[in-house]
């Protein structure tokens, strides 16, 4: 089993920004009528490493907004972005949602679909390869993103691990 990063960070230290993924209109049948309210799914990110995901449900759309914000803000990760990119490929799974990510030369941008897209753009990464295979359901594509920028470890990590020096590590 892959070691997970799990760096949280405080939403207090850097400048989030942060994007709506998905938009929900759920009815509860009462016997008087349909009462209606919202899911968001949104994705938060400072664009230099750290990323969080966050739902949030209430009986108006600002307000479901506002506590996805608030949940995104405290399930934040750090993500090692390595020139642009990331350090190597790697998949991850949340329920039936499974992604695939690798890194892509300068120039290449975000190819990656409509989840994927928001959580690798809030993270940082400008040049990835990413396709989404699975649930195409929104809430465990975002996760399953999350999940696999979570198990990248940075060059540094591992030669860390393995007790060898950079030097050896990319020159054998």
């Amino acid at each position: 089993m892959a070691k997970r990063n799990q760096k949280r960070v405080k939403a207090s230290e850097s400048e989030l920004k942060e994007k709506l993924v998905n938009l929900n209109r759920v009815a509860k049948v009462t016997k008087g009528g349909r009462t209606f309210s919202f899911a968001a799914v949104v994705v938060v990110g400072d664009g230099a490493g750290t990323v969080g995901h966050g739902l949030g449900k209430a009986r108006d759309v600002s307000e479901s907004i506002q506590k996805a914000v608030d949940d995104a803000k405290k399930n934040l990760v750090k993500v090692p972005v390595y020139k642009g990119t990331i350090p190597h490929s790697q998949k991850g799974k949340y329920g039936a949602g499974k992604v695939l990510i690798k890194p892509a030369s300068e120039g290449t941008g975000v190819i990656a679909g409509g989840a994927m897209r928001a959580v690798l753009e809030m993270a940082g990464v400008q040049n990835v390869l990413a396709k989404s295979q699975g649930s195409s359901n929104p809430h465990n594509v975002v996760k399953a993103t999350i999940d696999a920028l979570s198990k990248l470890r940075s060059p540094m990590q591992i030669a860390q691990t393995r007790g060898i020096s950079m030097d050896k590590l990319f020159n054998g």
